[in-house]
């Protein structure tokens, strides 16, 4: 199937800033994609430039085939920006019904209500902005990018502001978006979160794609770890296919294995490599 957001040599310069230089970028449906990167990389640039709120200076960006702007661009795409603020006075319904006015979305009361559902507020459709905790906004926010159904989210920072409970929870609804075939592309600096949730990451540094993968690729190696009778036994340049020969030298020496672990480095060690290079 055709990506949902496909990004091809994209561009941007802002006089002598060059914010965006050459940018490959793909998001195929009900995938979740995290877009990592320094301050002042670009991020930002990119996924204002899908929602039509910026022109590029070069390339091209489609959204579920149509170009980034236009009418069809902008029905399939839902968007939380991450300072985004709701009318303090206004329920949880009354924000829903506005914005299916603003999109012309036909669901109703009844989208409303599953969409409600969907986030965990099925009881805060009565429930002013005012009254909600952090947690609930963001939840609502997401909803609100929903509404009408888009094949695409773009959400900018989604858990930055939440507790430990919180980010669980947001990490359990995009889980869910992901098993409903919604694609997401999440801006994030919480590397422990794209990590536990993303199915593929990208990072961009100074306005160009520096390193993608699956998490699992994005991780190197570092060596191997044998519990033994006599304590642990560290092989730094081992890998995985010297597990088998490491433990049958050992066993051959007279060792008592307990445990091997192959160690590797979290998705935060990998993003500082590929930057600080």
């Amino acid at each position: 199937m055709p990506p949902v957001l496909a990004a091809r040599g994209l561009e941007k310069r802002y006089r002598r800033v060059q914010a965006l230089a050459g940018v490959d970028l793909e998001v195929a449906p009900g995938q979740l994609v995290g877009l990592l990167g320094p301050n002042g990389a670009g991020k930002s640039t990119l996924v204002k430039i899908a929602c039509g709120l910026v022109r590029a200076t070069g390339g091209t960006v489609e959204v579920a085939g149509a170009p980034a702007g236009s009418v069809q661009a902008r029905r399939a795409l839902g968007y939380l920006a991450e300072l985004f603020r709701f009318p303090a006075w206004m329920s949880a319904d009354e924000v829903l019904t506005l914005h299916q006015r603003l999109t012309g979305a036909t669901g109703g009361e009844a989208e409303r209500v599953e969409l409600l559902e969907l986030v965990g507020l099925p009881d805060a459709r009565r429930t002013r902005v005012a009254a909600m905790s952090k947690g609930m906004q963001q939840r609502l926010g997401i909803a609100q990018a929903l509404v009408g159904g888009p094949p695409l989210l773009l959400l900018d920072e989604p858990t930055s502001a939440l507790d430990p409970a919180g980010r669980r929870v947001v990490r359990g609804l995009l889980e869910q978006l992901r098993e409903r075939g919604t694609s997401v592309l999440l801006n994030s600096h919480l590397l422990s979160e794209v990590e536990l949730v993303c199915d593929h990451v990208v990072i961009v540094d100074r306005g160009r794609v520096v390193a993608a993968g699956t998490p699992a690729e994005l991780r190197r190696e570092g060596g191997v770890e044998v519990e033994t009778a006599n304590g642990t036994r560290r092989f730094a340049d081992a890998r995985r296919a010297d597990v088998p020969r490491l433990v049958r030298e050992l066993v051959a020496a007279g060792e008592d294995v307990y445990e091997v672990r192959v160690v590797t480095s979290t998705l935060e060690e990998a993003y500082l490599e590929v930057v600080e290079e």
